[in-house]
């Protein structure tokens, strides 16, 4: 595998280092002795797919506040998104700031997450899926979100019309306007 850190510390897109013949190919996609060789937390506990059946359906901006804070790491199955964090950890030197990166089937690149960011995706094709793997549990009273066109983060989406977002990710307020930052990140 190579790993690439974003400019978000701790956050890195993995790449498979595929070995071909005839066949087609092999590759391995998680190693935990890697994953912690590299700083990385190796513990995955859960594993989700997001199935979407429309170009432009927008999830996010999701993350799981102490004490059950999570890594994700995530790749697109079928089709193609694009997939953004946002840095919550108020003692970093990335603190609000973004990264997005084009996760699909054909590229085969994933995303590591780790503790303290928010994640969100947007859906550039049709019918796309992604496969998510959490260090931790999901914890209802833990889960919550940010807007995701929140004009703090200024996140610059791909798709800008026809999008698909539910109620619930509508709902979520903008930073400026409940101070979330200072009352309510819960730690981070």
């Amino acid at each position: 595998m190579k790993l690439t850190e974003t400019k978000l510390k701790g956050a890195y897109v993995i790449e498979v280092e595929p070995l071909t013949d005839e066949r087609g190919f092999f590759a391995r996609s998680w190693c935990q002795k890697e994953f912690a060789e590299h700083g990385l937390n190796p513990n995955l506990v859960q594993c989700n797919i997001s199935f979407n059946l429309k170009k432009g359906t927008l999830r996010g901006m999701h993350y799981q506040a102490k004490p059950h804070e999570e890594v994700k790491l995530v790749r697109c199955t079928m089709g193609a998104v694009y997939d953004v964090i946002i840095d919550l950890r108020s003692e970093s030197s990335t603190f609000k700031q973004w990264v997005g990166v084009e996760l699909t089937a054909d590229n085969r690149k994933m995303l590591y997450i780790p503790e303290g960011m928010a994640h969100g995706f947007q859906t550039l094709v049709d019918n796309t899926e992604v496969f998510y793997q959490m260090s931790e549990f999901y914890n209802s009273e833990s889960a919550t979100g940010l807007r995701w066109d929140d004009p703090d983060f200024k996140v610059e989406w791909l798709i800008k019309q026809d999008l698909v977002i539910s109620e619930k990710d509508k709902s979520y307020p903008l930073i400026e306007i409940t101070n979330l930052f200072i009352t309510e990140l819960k730690g981070y």
